[in-house]
Formats: structure tokens, C-alpha cells, sequence
């Protein structure tokens, strides 16, 4: 089992840039895929983002590619997501997920574990 923790959460103006951070429990981080979902107030909870166990495969949701980057420490058990040039509509509650499995789901139900989430606010 792993235990996950957000952070780097906040409220920031439109145009402007956070790092999350989650950081995982255990000695098995790096048999995990990660991956950073959203809800925001109303919607259904959706994909941001993937990185595979390395860290060599990375994926994006299309509304966020090219303005957020996913990384991997596997030896501080971490896994980042920088974000940048955010808007107002990035504003959500953020979490991490870990996946034993190596086929790079978007599907939240298909992931094993998940952390408490982290608010990100964008201002207009």
C-alpha cells in the first residue's frame, strides 16, 4: 500500500505558475505510474496527466499540453506537475493517483491509490 500527500496548492493570477508536489509513503514508489487528475465544483473528476514508472512515458490531457509538465524523483518519492501560463479555468482541486499497472490509463476508476487533494485557484 502507499499513502500519498499533495501540496503546492494555492491561489495564483491568471497568466502565472505552481508546482504541486506529491510525495509517496513506502519503498515501492517507483513500481508506480502516476498520475495528477482535477474536479472542479460541479464536474466530474477528469485526467491532467501520466507518467510512467521511469518516467521515460509521459501523457497530457489536450487542455492542458504545453503548459504543464509532469516529473518523477523516484529516489525522494515525489512526483511534481508544474504548471504554467495556468488560467481560470485550471481552477480545481488537484490530485495525485499511483497505478500498478503499466498501460497508461486516463480512467480514474482504474487507479490504485490517491491522495487527499490540493486546491488550485486562478484568478481572473
Amino acid at each position: 500500500q502507499v499513502q500519498l500527500v499533495e501540496s503546492g496548492g494555492g491561489l495564483v493570477q491568471a497568466g502565472g505558475s505552481l508546482r504541486l508536489s506529491c510525495a509517496a509513503s513506502g519503498r515501492t514508489f517507483s513500481s508506480y505510474a502516476m498520475g495528477w487528475f482535477r474536479q472542479a465544483p460541479g464536474k466530474e473528476r477528469e485526467f491532467v496527466s501520466r507518467i510512467s514508472q521511469s518516467g521515460g512515458n509521459t501523457y497530457y490531457a489536450d487542455s492542458v499540453r504545453g503548459r504543464f509538465t509532469i516529473s518523477r524523483d523516484n529516489a525522494k518519492n515525489t512526483v511534481y506537475l508544474q504548471m504554467n501560463s495556468l488560467k481560470p479555468e485550471d481552477t480545481a482541486v488537484y490530485y495525485c493517483a499511483a497505478d500498478t499497472s503499466r498501460s497508461p490509463t486516463r480512467e480514474s476508476r482504474l487507479y490504485d491509490y490517491w491522495g487527499q487533494g490540493t486546491q488550485v485557484t486562478v484568478s481572473s
